[in-house]
């Protein structure tokens, strides 16, 4: 089997071309990379976001024991 050589892969670019036209792979790719844009834009948000969260939660150390003191809960 073995991997596709270059002119193989050219071969296959010119069908798609002839299939699909210059104008409507043209559009494709916009979409496409319009999508991948706006996904790393999601990512950099989110990723901005996140330490402002991370900071006002209480962090434990690993292995750190906490004492507390247990009350007896009385009726009322």
């Amino acid at each position: 089997m073995g991997s596709f050589s270059i002119w193989h892969w050219l071969i296959v670019l010119v069908i798609v071309m002839l299939v699909f036209g210059t104008k409507k792979l043209r559009n494709v790719g916009q979409d496409l990379g319009g999508a991948v844009k706006g996904f790393k834009d999601g990512m950099k948000e989110a990723n901005a976001d996140k330490p402002a969260e991370d900071a006002a939660k209480p962090t434990q150390q690993v292995g750190e024991t906490i004492d507390v003191e247990v009350k007896e809960k009385t009726k009322s």
